[in-house]
């Protein structure tokens, strides 16, 4: 039986009948990525030989037992792995990691078998998967375009069938936009529900999310349960669900106050007319299945202290990493050693004073407070995840134009992802429908603080009455 489309679920399945070895799953997604990843350059570096051993030696019996597993290659490290987050300084150094990450290790006692680490841009800083380092990932849908990111590689690789599931984090969106380009359910989860441990308590503020991107809403479920709760230490902590979250994947989500918006935020004008449309369709999809379903400007999306936030402390983030890594290598990456954008915003940075910083995380929470804020008269907001479908490759790519006009432009694409960034509200984008010329577009619900449930629950409801999982990218 080939499995190549099947989630993960079913390939574990399949272990735990009998019917398959983890061997043989893992072969059989080296091949893939063997056939694909010279037109796609998902996967940076291969594990092959590790991956075989692991599957042949016994991966642990957790629940996705012998499932060929990609990491992204950031944040997240892995044992005796390379790990060069998108930097050619880390790359030219050769630059590898000793341990695993605490969500590696539970990644791995899930049983998940890491078969190599997938593309994202420098710094994980990007919309699109096109670092210098390594070069563009391309969309399985349509290699002329972007997969967005900084989850690009992640997305590329399980859109076109490589793995039925893989590693992501969400800084500004970098789960929810590549999902969206490339056709996926991508979760960003409530802020604190898994760990960024033990390298941090929080990075990059409280920006930075983990999970996967999958290809069906049970995997995305189920894969939390095996990674949530916090890590010792943490400075968050939030409560755990009342049940699994696999058990809300087909429960009954009951009748819920969902506003809709389409609108990109500031006044920066509307979103793509596909884009539009979808959101729409879907907001009638809802409707027709008993929701009570209204429009709603949602001002406290434009409150302009997100923009005082972001202006005063991404650069920081940048510089931060810059020389974080500056001491590990044990000497200092130059300005030209970076991508111009992100060489733009450490100078930036050094026009921030320390109060100044402190202001902008004022200005985040202040923001956050608002938006939450909405949440008492709704249950549920849709949005779109992007303003626009896949960009074509080359538009955001390093070098490419003006880097303040890049940074500009970045920064009107996510206008719909990092509000839930700042405030740490769960987030959903779904595959749930498709451009005229036949790329995906993904529409975006979010929910209040802690309730993935609801989500779970609204998203397989969904996927039910629009089924997804027959929509696949032509082979390349």
């Amino acid at each position: 039986m080939s499995e190549e489309w099947l989630d993960a679920i079913d390939q574990a399945d399949l272990v735990r009948r009998g019917e398959a070895k983890p061997v043989e799953l893992v072969e059989a997604a080296i091949a893939r990525i063997e056939a694909s990843n010279p037109t796609l350059n998902a996967v940076i570096h291969p594990s092959f030989e590790r991956a075989v051993e692991a599957a042949i030696e016994g991966p642990a019996p957790g629940p996705f037992q012998g499932v060929p597993f990609l990491v992204k290659d950031a944040v997240c490290h892995t044992a005796g792995e390379p790990y060069h987050f998108g930097m050619r300084a880390l790359r030219d150094a050769g630059w590898t990691e000793a341990t695993d990450t605490w969500l590696a290790e539970r990644f791995r006692r899930a049983g998940f078998v890491f078969v190599g680490r997938t593309n994202t841009p420098e710094m994980a800083s990007s919309v699109t998967t096109e670092p210098l380092a390594y070069g563009p990932t391309r969309n399985p849908w349509d290699t002329s375009r972007s997969t967005g990111g900084s989850s690009g590689g992640a997305a590329a690789a399980v859109a076109s069938g490589m793995v039925a599931a893989a590693h992501g984090n969400d800084m500004g969106g970098s789960i929810r936009f590549p999902a969206s380009m490339c056709g996926l359910v991508g979760l960003k989860p409530t802020r604190a529900r898994s760990t960024l441990g033990p390298d941090f308590g929080e990075l990059w503020g409280p920006t930075t999310h983990e999970h996967v991107l999958t290809r069906s809403v049970r995997d995305s479920a189920a894969i939390l349960d095996v990674i949530r709760g916090p890590g010792i230490g943490d400075p968050y902590e939030i409560a755990a669900p009342t049940r699994p979250y696999r058990d809300e994947v087909g429960a009954e989500p009951g009748r819920l106050r969902i506003g809709f918006r389409t609108a990109r935020t500031n006044g920066a004008g509307a979103s793509h007319p596909g884009v539009v449309e979808s959101v729409h369709a879907t907001a009638a999809l809802l409707e027709s299945l008993g929701h009570d379903v209204t429009p709603d400007p949602v001002t406290a999306l434009d409150d302009p202290r997100l923009g005082e936030a972001v202006g005063a402390c991404w650069g920081a983030f940048v510089a931060r990493e810059v020389n974080r890594w500056s001491a590990r290598l044990g000497r200092p990456i130059a300005l030209d050693e970076l991508e111009p954008a992100n060489a733009l915003l450490v100078e930036m940075a050094d026009g921030v004073s320390a109060a100044a910083y402190l202001g902008g995380v004022e200005a985040l929470h202040g923001y956050a407070r608002g938006v939450a804020r909405w949440f008492a008269d709704f249950d549920v907001l849709l949005l779109p995840t992007a303003p626009e479908p896949a960009l074509p490759l080359g538009e955001l790519a390093p070098g490419a134009g003006d880097p303040f006009a890049q940074l500009m432009r970045l920064g009107e694409l996510i206008t719909f992802t990092l509000p839930f960034n700042a405030t740490g509200q769960p987030a959903v984008s779904l595959p749930l429908h498709m451009s005229g010329d036949g790329l995906p577009i993904g529409v975006q619900l979010v929910a209040r603080f802690g309730r993935e449930d609801v989500l779970f629950r609204l998203a397989s409801q969904l996927e039910q009455a629009a089924p997804w999982h027959s929509r696949r990218p032509a082979p390349g």
